[in-house]
């Protein structure tokens, strides 16, 4: 929030003509209020009243975020987040200025710097999805939610890094031999583009899964909100370890078109932010009906026409608030921090059912069916998006895994390298009887259980800590998605939900810990509202050690 800085007193006001001064006393004019925007900590609106003085420019704005950059990512604690910085981002910001000063404001995004992951389409900028075999691949179009930030006024200051096609694209998913399975897994947060992504409150530790790159540097703080995908926690785990803010949205609610794929049936597109009110303005632009997606169609009549007006106060007052204990007791301190977290929300006047109970059924099921649904879509779908590209590149799935395993191309990733061998000996095709009726059968019978529960105990929401454990080491084999344990995970994916996720605590060490809300299909508005009320009474984010203030953080106007 803007703060007061200092009071600037105006010239002095002289009497008469001769200007003498009556009396020797000078008369001052009412002081003029100067106020600071601290960029670790402003909102969307903080920053568009500021821009609205005409005293802080875009351009300004811009400069301040790519310091930031300058300072932590390559150098200082090297936090590896960025790919690649916008190189036209400061004439993209003149630009926002010129608009702003010829009186055209093209919504609260305008002149905005935003992160986007580097698995979404650029026009300008390659598009990677964390493989070298890509590097300097430039689409021929923007992606969907990309060009409408873009003409909401917004600008790309960086491409950030990933989990190598979002991680669980070509992987041993499903092998039970643990040595096997091992060797096809690269850490969280390392690419063969972009290297090992750290996390800016533990330098040792991963970012987590394959949006680690803009969870890391949304709490870096190199933009004022990031794009991350999600298929089985890759918005999530990355917000909580990170300690931001994160929404995996409903499935349908927000275009996928121009995003390289990894599995079409769980796939979803979410903002990250510092705080909820960014992630609500954010989705006010991505949400849309696209004709390159046929599934935001299930969106008509039940996407908002304004998110942020459930950023407010009250949010949590009469909600029933289930508590999903089958994803506690991963952690003593993660298990505190969500007790002192339920404890809260009664007091904010939820309503608590405790506990929920999620039917083993459900719950035993997640990763086979994950396994199979990614390994089989993902051998398909990435070689419909390779063929969209120029040429010089991959054409085809099997050309990837022929380049990755070719001693010549220096392949910088061995995991991944095996990884995409292994899926392509083992993933069945689209065409299978296994394949069809897992998404025919099992997937519409999931996504009925999940709602069953939410039918039965007559619950708004579930809550439930987003990991059941802090973030990893970097040095210790790869859990998961680098802390996140028996947590909801790839269950909301199936089942088509969407998850709030928004910062409750730290550990002893320093580590973040957040809550998710989980809701029915739709209720993205809800959800930003509950965790909104809890975000205001707790107020736990905190800008991460290794990556602290800089003088030119706080900008006067």
């Amino acid at each position: 929030m803007t703060t007061l800085a200092r009071f600037t007193p105006a010239r002095p006001k002289f009497i008469g003509v001769g200007a003498m001064v009556i009396a020797g006393v000078m008369a001052f004019a009412p002081p003029v209020m100067a106020e600071t925007l601290d960029l670790t900590s402003a909102t969307i609106a903080d920053v568009q009243a500021a821009l609205g003085t005409r005293k802080l420019s875009s351009e300004k704005l811009t400069q301040a975020y790519l310091a930031r950059i300058k300072a932590y990512d390559k150098q200082g604690p090297a936090i590896n987040a960025v790919i690649l910085v916008n190189p036209n981002a400061v004439k993209e910001a003149r630009a926002m200025d010129r608009e702003r000063r010829a009186g055209k404001v093209r919504g609260p995004l305008h002149g905005i710097p935003v992160i986007v992951k580097d698995n979404y389409n650029t026009v300008d900028m390659p598009t990677t999805a964390g493989s070298q075999l890509l590097a300097g691949s430039i689409p021929p179009t923007d992606a969907y939610v990309v060009k409408k930030l873009r003409d909401a006024g917004a600008i790309i200051i960086a491409k950030v890094n990933l989990n190598e096609f979002a991680g669980s694209g070509g992987m041993t998913n499903g092998e039970k031999d643990a040595k096997i399975a091992a060797m096809g897994r690269a850490q969280a947060g390392f690419s063969s583009q972009g290297g090992q992504t750290r996390n800016p409150h533990d330098i040792a530790r991963v970012p987590s899964s394959s949006s680690g790159g803009t969870g890391a540097s949304v709490a870096a703080a190199f933009g004022q909100f990031g794009l991350g995908t999600d298929t089985g926690g890759s918005v999530r785990g990355p917000s909580s370890v990170n300690g931001i803010v994160g929404l995996k949205t409903s499935y349908g609610l927000v275009s996928r078109a121009g995003i390289v794929p990894l599995s079409l049936s769980l796939d979803t597109s979410g903002p990250m932010a510092r705080r909820v009110y960014d992630v609500a303005a954010a989705l006010n632009v991505m949400v849309g009906v696209d004709p390159d997606d046929s599934t935001t169609q299930m969106s008509v009549g039940k996407a908002e026409t304004d998110y942020t007006k459930f950023a407010k106060p009250g949010g949590l007052k009469g909600a029933r608030i289930g508590i999903g204990r089958d994803f506690l007791g991963g952690d003593d301190q993660v298990d505190k921090i969500t007790e002192d977290a339920i404890a809260t929300l009664k007091s904010l006047g939820a309503e608590i059912v405790d506990p929920i109970k999620v039917p083993n059924y459900l719950l035993d099921q997640r990763s086979g069916v994950y396994a199979l649904l990614v390994n089989t879509e993902f051998k398909a779908q990435i070689t419909d998006y390779l063929q969209t590209l120029k040429p010089g590149f991959p054409k085809s799935f099997d050309e990837i895994v022929a380049l990755a395993n070719d001693p010549a191309t220096n392949y910088r990733s061995p995991e991944k390298a095996f990884g995409l061998k292994y899926s392509q000996a083992h993933a069945v095709g689209i065409d299978t009887p296994t394949y069809l009726a897992l998404k025919n059968r099992t997937l519409p019978a999931i996504r009925a259980g999940v709602e069953a529960v939410f039918t039965s105990y007559k619950i708004d929401a579930i809550l439930a800590p987003t990991n059941s454990a802090p973030a990893q080491l970097i040095a210790e084999p790869r859990r998961g998605g680098g802390g996140r344990g028996d947590s909801p995970g790839n269950l909301t994916n199936e089942s088509w939900v969407p998850e709030m996720v928004v910062p409750a605590g730290m550990t002893g060490e320093g580590l973040p810990v957040t809550i998710s809300f989980i809701g029915m299909p739709f209720s993205d508005a809800k959800l930003i509202g509950y965790a909104y009320d809890f975000e205001q009474a707790t107020k736990a984010r905190r800008l991460p050690k290794h990556t602290p203030e800089l003088k030119t953080d706080k900008i006067d106007y």
